[in-house]
Order: C-alpha cells, then sequence, then structure tokens
C-alpha cells in the first residue's frame, strides 16, 4: 500500500484509498485483503502504468471495472467502477485525508465502500458478514440516513437494514 500509494502520489494520479482497507484505517475491522483504490475511469491506465513503472506487473482482467497490479503476493485493485457506478469526483470530495501507516492519503467515505458494497449483494453473493463487522464496528461513524437513501432499490441492502436494526446497531430510520 506504501509503495503504490507514494508512487501515485508522486505521479499526481488522484486516488482514494477503499474497500476493507479504509474501513480499518477509520478503525474497522483490520483486513488481509487486498489494497483497494479509488480511480477515475480517465485515470486509470495512468495508475496502473505508474505502478507497472515502481516494478508491479500489471492485469486488465476481463471484468472491466478495475485493473490489477501486482508485487510478489500481494496486489493492489484499481477500481474505476463500482457496484453504484464509476469513480467520480464526489467519492473524492467525500473521502477524508487520514494518515494509513505513516502516509497520509484520501479514504473514501464508510457510506461510499458500504454502498458499494451492498450493492454488490446477490443472490450468488448473499455474504453479510463483512458488511455487518464494519457496521458493528464503525456505527457511530455512519450516516444511517444517507446509507439507506443510497440502497433504497436493494432488497438486499434492505434485508441488511432489518439485521442491523433488530441488532441494535443502526437505528430505526
Amino acid at each position: 500500500m506504501k509503495k503504490s500509494a507514494g508512487a501515485l502520489r508522486e505521479a499526481e494520479v488522484p486516488f482514494a484509498l477503499g474497500g476493507g482497507i479504509a474501513c480499518w484505517a477509520r478503525g474497522g475491522p483490520e483486513t488481509d485483503h487486498d489494497v483497494d483504490f479509488l480511480v477515475r475511469p480517465g485515470d486509470a491506465e495512468d495508475a496502473l502504468a505508474t505502478l507497472a513503472a515502481v516494478g508491479m506487473r500489471p492485469e486488465r482482467p476481463p471484468e472491466g471495472w478495475l485493473y490489477k497490479a501486482w508485487d510478489d503476493a500481494c496486489h493492489v485493485d484499481l477500481i474505476f467502477e463500482t457496484t453504484a457506478g464509476p469513480v467520480t469526483d464526489e467519492i473524492f470530495e467525500r473521502s477524508d485525508e487520514i494518515e494509513v501507516h505513516a502516509v497520509r492519503m484520501a479514504v473514501a467515505s464508510l457510506e461510499d465502500v458500504l454502498v458499494a458494497k451492498l450493492l454488490a449483494l446477490n443472490e450468488q453473493s448473499l455474504d453479510y458478514r463483512p458488511v455487518l463487522e464494519i457496521s458493528r464496528a464503525l456505527r457511530e461513524q455512519v450516516d444511517w440516513d444517507e446509507l439507506r437513501e443510497r440502497t433504497a432499490e436493494s432488497p438486499y441492502a434492505a434485508a441488511f437494514f432489518t439485521l442491523v436494526e433488530r441488532l441494535d446497531i443502526a437505528p430505526l430510520p
């Protein structure tokens, strides 16, 4: 993460830390997954080239919404489109500047991370554990009304809200 963040910052490629590690940076549960950086679609190629220039192996997987950069067994996901849509200026505006492992960087808002995770839930992928862990650990930091509004169309998000309300993690609307 430090190597990638430093390289992107030096190359002046805007990015925000996303995913589970963004939640961890705010005091949430520890994560041992990859590092997720959010980049605008127009910056994705530059971001990948920047990481390749510092010795990481670039990959353009078939999914079409992210690139990957590998450094030994570790990898960075350069995400330019989430389940909520393309990475936009608004995501960067909602991010906070936080020091993560002694490196200051933009960190995606909890609401942006949780919206993406909730909208990714479907019949084939219905694991509430990560969003419940994040919600329990960071409940005081979540804007529950905003989260409800931004995920209102998802029946899986509606089920999540039933869980967090009945478990006294989130307040009733």
